[in-house]
């Protein structure tokens, strides 16, 4: 297991990372995610061991990162944000480099550089210089480095970017097929791309945690914001009516006319999903509406993110305690906005 505690992240008098905990288990894929500047790249490179955290522990099987940073780095394949490179090195030659700085024997070496080129598809373009490759090949060149010596820990930190939708669709794959034999913290701005692969996620922002946990827990906590999405026949006036005046709807935020006396409404609901749509078309038959077509959009990880990004009101527990504890002593506080990544 990779235990992160109280991770805190100052530059100069700027917060980063606020006291930041969660764990990530064993053969588990978790999806950190947040806006730009929310502290993503900053908290990932600290768990890796490139950048010094201010203060807390990042603990990696066992091994503190800052007091036994060999050992806790040697169960560790690492995918930056920008893949590190050497563009005037070809891709074989840089994969034998990176296997000499991670010690993998020589007997070993050159099995396992055939293996990761295999699984991330660069053999026929192993013997070309980085720089002459495109973004998305340079991603994948990148993201070998990270597989060899199959470390049992991975961090990815958007490994899709510059890579075609057939690319994307072959490394979503491997990643999935990496939860095997390894545990992954894996960034991405594609939520889609996060909901198909990771067990739970992490939002972040503003340096702090929103929320941790799996994603259909969180989708069901917007369960009070559902969308019913109503097409109707008949007078648009009295649908309007009965639809507001019905327990459970909370505003009708659009209606779109159609030809024939067709009429969709755009209607959020609080409550019971169902319970609310059979109200709904109880009451627009017996005012003699006739209904088209009635379901409920469901929220998804996406409705989730916006909502928690966007709800400046609600804090973590960790941020209630922090500011707690800046109330008792203000002489610490700092008024400076936090900085970007």
């Amino acid at each position: 297991m990779i235990t992160i505690e109280n991770l805190t992240k100052f530059y100069g008098n700027n917060r980063a990372v606020n006291n930041i905990s969660f764990t990530i288990n064993d053969n588990e894929i978790l999806g950190f995610l947040g806006p730009n500047g929310a502290g993503k790249s900053t908290t990932m490179n600290m768990i890796a061991g490139y950048l010094p955290m201010t203060s807390g522990t990042v603990t990696i099987y066992g091994s503190d990162i800052s007091k036994e940073p060999v050992k806790a780095k040697k169960n560790i394949g690492y995918l930056p944000e920008i893949p590190p490179v050497y563009p005037d090195m070809r891709v074989k030659e840089y994969l034998s480099f990176c296997a000499g700085l991670k010690r993998i024997p020589s007997a070993e070496k050159s099995s396992e550089i055939k293996r990761v080129m295999n699984l991330l598809k660069i053999e026929d373009v192993s013997h070309k210089l980085i720089k002459n490759l495109s973004k998305g090949y340079k991603q994948r060149v990148g993201f070998a480095q990270a597989l060899l010596g199959n470390p049992k820990f991975l961090i990815l930190d958007e490994p899709t970017v510059g890579l075609d939708p057939n690319q994307v669709v072959e490394v979503r794959q491997i990643i999935t097929d990496l939860r095997k034999e390894h545990s992954v913290i894996f960034s991405s701005h594609i939520l889609s791309e996060v909901s198909a692969v990771c067990d739970r996620v992490v939002i972040i922002n503003k340096g702090n945690i929103k929320a941790v946990d799996t994603i259909e827990n969180l989708e069901k906590s917007l369960g009070g914001n559902l969308v019913l999405h109503i097409k109707i026949k008949g007078n648009r006036s009295t649908a309007s009516n009965v639809i507001e005046l019905t327990d459970g709807v909370k505003e009708i935020t659009k209606i779109e006319p159609e030809s024939n006396d067709f009429f969709n409404f755009t209607v959020k609901i609080d409550g019971d999903g169902d319970e609310v749509k059979n109200a709904i078309m109880t009451e627009l038959i017996s005012h003699s509406v006739q209904i088209s077509e009635i379901y409920t959009e469901k929220p998804d990880l996406e409705n989730v993110f916006v909502e928690l990004i966007n709800n400046t009101s609600s804090k973590s527990g960790m941020q209630e305690l922090y500011d707690e504890i800046k109330a008792e002593n203000p002489q610490d506080s700092d008024s400076d906005e936090e900085v970007d990544e």
